[in-house]
């Protein structure tokens, strides 16, 4: 008979974040290392490379960690539809570590089900929201910036003075782009 396992989910949002927190948190429940998934990326949507890789491998009767409902995803629909994925089309448990009542192990009647269901809902809904508020402000932060004059991107770098000549002889097919120094 096969062993049960445990896993856990860990999710930042940008490469620069640190996901030290999570990972900690999961060694001490006794997890161990190689069963641990971690993708630095937006939780916008489902569509991680190591998200994926996990869901394959969670047999049913396993066990999924993840330290809030906002480390699996910041989507509404996908997250309900990826909570009902994993508990009743695999029959994996689910604990959100920081919301006792998101604990599949515990609360499998009807009353503790419904409970769970509208939490779940809840927090989902709060993940959805926060993630467009954080776009609304950044949008609005590059607005303001570029309304005082704040450029993005490259640095703009001015032609050689001979450019123009040089288009012309390359129009022309007298030089190509790779020998202009040549």
């Amino acid at each position: 008979m096969r062993r049960l396992k445990k896993y856990a989910y860990v999710r930042v949002s940008s490469i620069d974040q640190n996901e030290a927190r999570q990972l900690v948190e999961m060694l001490q429940l006794g997890i161990e290392r190689e069963n641990i998934y971690l993708d630095k990326q937006s939780g916008k949507d489902f569509n991680r490379p190591n998200y994926m890789a996990l869901v394959k491998k969670l047999k049913k009767g396993d066990l999924l960690y993840v330290k809030s409902i906002d480390r699996l995803g910041r989507n509404y629909k996908d997250i309900q539809e990826q909570w009902r994925i994993l508990t009743k089309e695999m029959e994996v448990d689910v604990v959100v570590i920081d919301m006792p009542l998101l604990d599949t192990r515990t609360y499998k009647d009807l009353m503790g089900t419904f409970i769970a269901d509208l939490v779940l809902q809840v927090l989902s809904f709060v993940a959805q929201s926060e993630r467009e508020n954080i776009k609304k402000s950044q949008e609005e932060g590059i607005r303001v910036a570029k309304l005082n004059g704040v450029r993005f991107g490259r640095p703009t770098k001015d032609a050689p003075g001979e450019f123009p000549e040089l288009v012309k002889k390359w129009e022309q097919g007298k030089i190509k782009a790779g020998n202009v120094n040549k």
